[in-house]
């Protein structure tokens, strides 16, 4: 059994503010359960849905050092569609209104959040094969596990970084983060977290997590561009044998057609055709709209900022509205300009643009599935949700070709063989924009037959999180061999080391001990001394003996001299 820790800021249906909720609260549920042991930690927010957080159970608690700090963590769970959902209790850090605050709040917050994953994964007794972690919020959990943690239960511990959106990524002073997390200095450079003098969490999380994923392939290709980089994108390309772009899916059980209970009129990709005036009158009653099934409603859920291409709709709302067959159904919060925006035009063409500034899952359903088209001229996307939805539910996407809208919008061409589910446009200005606006229009209006075509290609489109799920258990199976490997490498040497003792207790057993080699020592010099003196006394008695020989040949040799020459004398006397 594989066992996966997805680790992320926030996940339907606990808390959602973007598309990231709606990922992580879906692609748990796709993973073979025969295989895979996918469990889920989150931050327990108070502003949380508490219906879904007052079943929770408290398991354990313990505390989480941030350098000097010592915070206080609790962890409750619960298991919902059959995964175990781990939350993160801090009331100093997760109370408050919104999950997200200011920067030099939310620094310290999720520092202590991805150091609360790692310290509390040895008391809930779950040890991962790997860790998925999410957007800058959870990007520090790749340092902490290589920096400041070494014991053996977090060995070899895989992680990958999963990049949602490269224009958030939690840069502040390093000075700062140097004091909350109480890295070294070494942790700061610019070859690790050092960004342009700023402390920068997403890069560590990039370069020190084993693989680096994006939420679609164009997407993973373009943030290695300085257009789409962010400051990164010299880091992304060190990355790119590492880095894999899964286009994300859509939950088919949540967004559901023929089950969706917040449609005013159910249907499947067969009675589409009839359903879709009728939920088109319903919204239009819904949202005081001129009731008028020929309009050509044009339906946006979105985040109101800049990256969603809100100042090209600004440009050209009022020339939009030139047209009186056109409407404009809008539901969002963001940016206040924008809100503002679209609460003045409202104003100026009441019956014609209807403007929500609040986020609710019923209106949002029925604007996917009421509208004629679904309009995304976005500045850049990493995946986007909101186009998959639309297509599944019959509303054609007119969107700006960049990444996962490039990857899942195939763009009508105008001939009859088009496999085309949608319109798009390309160069980031107002007019393109304005002028595949009139292209659907004037399709819609004018050719409905093909129109209902394009929309029941995109119906029959499979955008299940199945494959998605398929490409992201391919590489944890790839993750979880490289710590297997690693783990039985690791074990290979210690057994070697092991054996290495053994066999050199064995010699050290075998050999004398150290009194043993100096007695033996003391023996060698007594015997050497011993043998010396011997061979002294041998030779002295060497000596007198030989001496003792010449003296008596000397002598004998004189005895001989002598007697000859008395001899000599005789004879000469004679």
């Amino acid at each position: 059994m594989k066992k996966i820790l997805i680790a992320a800021s926030e996940a339907v249906p606990f808390i959602k503010t973007g598309g990231l909720a709606d990922v992580i609260g879906a692609l748990p549920k796709y993973f073979s359960t025969e295989e895979y042991d996918v469990r889920v930690i989150l931050p327990k927010y108070a502003c949380a849905d508490q219906t879904e957080m007052s079943d929770l159970k408290k398991i354990v608690e313990c505390d989480v050092i941030l350098n000097w700090r010592k915070q206080y963590a609790g962890v409750f769970s619960k298991k919902k569609d059959g995964i175990t959902w781990y939350f993160i209790d801090n009331e100093y850090y997760f109370a408050g209104d919104n999950p997200y605050d200011q920067i030099y709040l939310d620094a310290e917050k999720f520092a202590f959040f991805s150091k609360a994953v790692l310290t509390v994964l040895p008391l809930i007794d779950f040890c991962p094969d790997v860790i998925q972690c999410n957007d800058w919020q959870t990007s520090w959990i790749p340092v902490f596990l290589k920096a400041q943690f070494p014991d053996a239960f977090y060995k070899q511990i895989k992680t990958i970084f999963t990049i949602h959106n490269m224009r958030f990524q939690g840069r502040w002073y390093m000075d700062a983060y140097r004091d909350i997390t109480g890295l070294p200095d070494s942790y700061f450079t610019m070859d690790t977290l050092e960004c342009y003098g700023q402390g920068n969490p997403f890069k560590g999380g990039v370069l020190f997590a084993d693989f680096v994923t994006t939420v679609s392939k164009s997407y993973a290709q373009e943030i290695q561009q300085p257009m789409g980089g962010e400051g990164l994108d010299g880091v992304m390309r060190l990355r790119s044998g590492e880095r894999f772009g899964i286009t994300n899916g859509i939950d088919t059980s949540l967004y559901n057609t023929m089950t969706d209970p917040l449609l005013v009129n159910n249907y499947d990709i067969e009675s589409w055709k009839s359903a879709k005036p009728l939920n088109k009158l319903a919204l239009q009653k819904e949202l005081d709209l001129v009731k008028n099934e020929n309009a050509f409603l044009i339906g946006m859920v979105s985040r109101l900022t800049d990256q969603k291409g809100f100042d090209l709709v600004m440009e050209k709302i009022d020339t939009l509205m030139e047209d009186p067959d056109i409407q404009i159904a809008v539901q969002g919060t963001g940016k206040k300009q924008y809100e503002q925006m679209f609460l003045h035009y409202a104003e100026k063409y009441t019956g014609r643009i209807a403007v929500k500034i609040q986020y609710s899952e019923t209106l949002a359903h029925r604007i996917y599935a009421s509208a004629d088209a679904f309009l995304m001229p976005s500045q850049f996307e990493p995946c986007g949700l909101s186009q998959l939805i639309s297509l599944h539910y019959g509303t054609v996407p007119m969107v700006r070709e960049t990444g996962g809208l490039k990857d899942t919008v195939i763009p009508y061409n105008g001939k009859a063989e088009s496999d085309g589910t949608g319109f798009t446009f390309q160069e980031y200005n107002a007019d393109a924009m304005l002028e595949m606006i009139w292209r659907a229009k004037a399709v819609f209006c004018q050719d409905y037959e093909t129109w209902s075509q394009i929309a029941r290609r995109g119906m029959e489109a499979n955008f299940s999180w199945k494959k998605s799920a398929a490409e992201y258990a391919h590489l944890f199976d790839l993750l979880c061999q490289m710590r297997q490997n690693a783990l039985q490498e690791e074990q290979s040497r210690k057994q070697k080391a092991e054996t290495l003792r053994h066999q050199m207790q064995k010699l050290d057993s075998k050999a004398p001990s150290l009194e043993q080699m100096q007695e033996e020592k003391e023996q060698c010099l007594k015997s050497e001394g011993s043998e010396s003196k011997d061979e002294t006394q041998s030779h002295e008695t060497q000596e007198n003996s030989c001496g003792s020989n010449k003296n008596k040949t000397t002598s004998v040799k004189r005895h001989q001299y002598n007697a000859s020459k008395k001899k000599n004398r005789k004879k000469s006397r004679s």
